[in-house]
């Protein structure tokens, strides 16, 4: 029983450890893609600005 915990808890381990390396590459690719945007001269966030909404 105990070496089902045990690997039980590796393999959550492990999970856990895929998941944030997946997540930490995904981050520096989106760094890299605002980087390149910046270096460009354009606007790296995409989201549009909150004050060219307009007033109705």
């Amino acid at each position: 029983m105990t070496d089902r915990t045990t690997t039980d808890k590796t393999t959550a381990r492990n999970d856990r450890s895929e998941r944030l390396a997946a997540a930490l590459r995904e981050n520096l690719r989106k760094r890299k893609a605002q980087a390149r945007v910046r270096s460009e001269g354009g606007d790296a966030d995409p989201r549009p600005d909150e004050t060219s909404k307009g007033d109705g």
